[in-house]
């Protein structure tokens, strides 16, 4: 069996079955991530595959691989940076986000499948503050969390609902493009680093100058891109974008500690008045093992959390974050207690991914 065969045929088994991840790696046997959450060798999978051998992939497997993804100028790019990432569309069916990158064995690929339709914000569970939010003329929205949280869901979410019910012009700076959208009430544009421009400082700086009313930039990761987002937002822009961080106090604490000392108390100023929501969040598995559960630590700035961030108290802002929790403010432990007396989470899960484990078991 060729490898484009088995490819295709990898791809269609992972679509129809739901599977999240596919992974190829030099010198092993693809691996799929289940249902479950598990990463699992392809071998131990229950396949429906007719006189099919399944082989050991080497470096020459895995390049014809990424051909097949990415042409042969993204293998080639892949050869002089070492990575390579972008996103493959399989026929009309679900688009992937893919990683290639060097190890030690030699190259591996990471696939991400993302479904071809954006879900609502209500299939997220998320509540009528986020739309009010998102028919703000400004502001800066972050979703924070580490991979694989959900992050890029609950963002396409809300350029979803933007699109659908306002008339605006959205601008996407992605890397790479996953949702796509199609423009309905609102005309959208979706820019794809190293297709459409060069780099998000550039795009950003670009966008200032094609209209937009909605930006939002696919990960703020670096002091340029930080700056800009929230300068954006100063000049009447509703900008969301995503932070890797583990909590809302976190995101502020990174955002004000990635700039030099001298420069911290400007950008103090800026975010305090400029920020408006932060959603940090985590995707847990649940008790009955159907696909997990989102659970979620909310920020909404206001004259408590603003004076906070001028005069740079941030240990104090989970104290605000207990206290006002009646304006859809709470911590992410309350959360994990909320989803434990539900029984949708273990109390194994709750005990691991709570921040102070002492207390939650106290409550």
């Amino acid at each position: 069996m060729d490898n484009k065969y088995f490819f295709e045929l990898l791809i269609k088994e992972c679509i129809q079955k739901n599977y999240s991840d596919i992974h190829f790696s030099s010198g092993l046997k693809p691996y799929i991530r289940n249902l479950y959450w598990d990463l699992i060798p392809l071998n131990d999978l229950l396949l429906e595959w007719n006189n099919f051998e399944l082989k050991i992939f080497s470096k020459d497997d895995i390049i014809e691989i990424i051909s097949l993804i990415a042409w042969w100028n993204g293998v080639n790019k892949f050869l002089s940076d070492f990575e390579l990432d972008i996103s493959y569309k399989y026929k009309d069916s679900d688009r992937f986000r893919v990683n290639c990158y060097v190890d030690s064995n030699g190259y591996s690929i990471a696939m991400r499948k993302i479904p071809i339709n954006v879900p609502t914000l209500e299939e997220l569970w998320l509540s009528d503050v986020i739309k009010d939010l998102c028919q703000k003329s400004k502001w800066l929205i972050l979703v924070t969390w580490p991979t694989w949280s959900g992050k890029s869901t609950n963002l396409a979410a809300m350029i979803n609902y933007i699109n659908s019910n306002f008339k605006k012009h959205i601008i996407t700076i992605e890397d790479p493009i996953e949702f796509v959208f199609d423009s309905r009430e609102s005309l959208v544009n979706q820019r794809e680093i190293w297709n459409s421009t060069l780099s998000f400082e550039n795009a950003i700086r670009a966008a200032l100058r094609e209209d937009p009313n909605v930006i939002m930039v696919w990960e703020m990761r670096d002091p340029e891109t930080i700056r800009a987002a929230i300068t954006l937002a100063e000049t009447w822009h509703l900008v969301l974008s995503t932070l890797h961080t583990n909590d809302t106090v976190q995101t502020i604490d990174r955002i004000v500690d990635v700039f030099p000392t001298w420069q911290q108390e400007q950008i103090r100023m800026q975010l305090s008045m400029s920020l408006v929501w932060i959603i940090s969040q985590r995707l847990l598995p649940r008790i009955d093992k159907e696909w997990r559960v989102a659970a979620r630590e909310i920020l909404i700035n206001n004259d408590a959390i603003r004076n906070l961030i001028i005069t740079w108290k941030p240990h104090h802002l989970y104290s605000v974050l207990e206290v006002w929790q009646k304006e859809w403010m709470f911590l992410m432990d309350k959360y994990l207690i909320h989803l434990y007396n539900k029984w949708i989470i273990s109390k194994d899960i709750l005990k691991s991914f709570a921040r102070d484990k002492d207390m939650t078991e106290l409550l």
